[in-house]
């Protein structure tokens, strides 16, 4: 593929991704209706449902998928995937108790825009442009960690919107956390399949820049919607 069928490619790629991920930060995290209804009429535990919606909540999360894709594009060994994966689940799972246990607060559209720029960050390392354009090698170890810390603060604003009952909060809590990580590991486990096939063909590493590309952009898009929403609000 010659240098201008390529940067048509990114273009092209980066227009679709800004208008497929503006209509999935609308869509996403689909704690409304009758999700909502059934977490503020909750009372004691109820395990099954709260991990049935968090594994919704992550499978349709896109901006947390998007950050996890970036993660682990070029990941080939299963014991990576594990070791970053665990390192951000750890990061989610403090901070999503933290803020809903421990009574943690944050602008849900300021740890929103970060959870975006998490995307752009990953995106950016994956074209080499820390080394390339910095002359810096981030820790990337560090990095999934923290994000994780965001996205899990992100996780408990949702949350933090309802008045929830103390009668099996904590179970119930517990229980939405176990089911995002169930949401995640399926979500993950058919990107995985995905990438593998792909990585067997000569278009991974052509297309490779290209696709991220459009995760940076997607990235983007997310960061500005909700920094938009924060300068409105």
């Amino acid at each position: 593929m010659s240098g201008v069928a390529v940067r048509r490619a990114a273009a092209a790629a980066a227009a679709c991704a800004a208008v497929a991920l503006y209509a999935a930060v609308l869509a996403a995290h689909p704690l409304t209706g009758s999700n909502a209804r059934f977490v503020e009429g909750t009372e004691g535990a109820a395990i099954a449902p709260f991990m049935y919606l968090g594994a919704k909540h992550m499978v349709t999360g896109y901006d947390h998928l998007l950050f996890l894709v970036g993660v682990i594009f070029f990941l080939y060994k299963l014991s990576d995937v594990v070791l970053y994966v665990s390192l951000f689940t750890l990061g989610h799972s403090i901070t999503l108790l933290a803020g809903v246990l421990g009574g943690v607060r944050v602008n849900p559209y300021l740890i929103d825009t970060i959870i975006g720029l998490s995307v752009v960050y990953k995106a950016f390392e994956n074209m080499g442009g820390f080394e390339r354009l910095l002359r810096v090698r981030p820790d990337m170890k560090a990095a999934v960690l923290i994000f994780g810390l965001f996205h899990g603060l992100g996780l408990a604003t949702k949350l933090q919107d309802f008045a929830l009952s103390p009668s099996g909060l904590v179970p119930n809590i517990l229980s939405f956390n176990v089911g995002v990580e169930i949401g995640q590991v399926v979500a993950l486990s058919g990107v995985l399949l995905a990438l593998e096939y792909w990585r067997r063909r000569p278009s991974f590493f052509r297309l490779a820049f290209v696709t991220n590309t459009a995760l940076m952009t997607g990235g983007f898009v997310l960061a500005g919607y909700q920094a938009a929403g924060y300068f409105a609000s």
